[in-house]
């Protein structure tokens, strides 16, 4: 959402890449993160309910994948300022024809782009480098009775971490292995 910006569309409904070109000059550059009118003809009637900043160190560590139940869903924008990431969305919404599918994009800072996720996907990452900053904005404040999370490592989904996984939180090890019979959420 810099002053150009792409937007890209994945197989995932509402899961969208925005690529940033920003505006540079002998002072050097402008990169717009935000802009609520871009934001609100992607995902109708968004506000930022809050924003965190997230530093991660460790090659190879998982932060993921999390998401909020309804009616706490959220969507968000996730954008690295700094270092590099494998990043992954998982459509968790049920009745979707993308249900349990993940796509994946790589996050870096020079490449100055962003993921827009809609409610109902899971996120996480994987670090790709020593360390990272990850900025990200919120359509919804965080609840902690609304939260859920995927186990990384679930067979079910199958994601093809590009590191060997070295870390992750304790929580996000405990999550449990999907059940044949999940619903989703919805």
């Amino acid at each position: 959402m810099g002053p150009t910006s792409s937007v890209e569309m994945t197989p995932i409904h509402g899961l969208v890449v925005l690529r940033r070109e920003p505006f540079e000059d002998h002072r050097g550059s402008l990169d717009r993160l935000f802009d609520i009118e871009m934001m609100g003809s992607l995902v109708p009637e968004f506000t930022v309910a809050q924003v965190n900043h997230t530093v991660t160190i460790g090659r190879g560590t998982v932060r993921g994948l999390h998401y909020q139940a309804p009616p706490r869903t959220e969507s968000k924008i996730v954008t690295c300022l700094r270092g590099r990431v494998f990043d992954v969305a998982v459509d968790v919404r049920r009745g979707s024809p993308t249900f349990l599918d993940w796509h994946s994009v790589e996050l870096n800072a020079e490449d100055r782009t962003s993921v827009v996720l809609p409610p109902g996907c899971a996120h996480g990452f994987q670090l790709l480098g020593d360390s990272c900053e990850l900025l990200y904005v919120h359509g919804e404040r965080y609840h902690e009775g609304a939260e859920g999370g995927l186990h990384p490592e679930d067979p079910t989904l199958s994601i093809s971490w590009p590191e060997v996984i070295s870390q992750m939180s304790t929580r996000d090890r405990e999550h449990p292995m999907l059940d044949p019979d999940w619903p989703g959420v919805g």
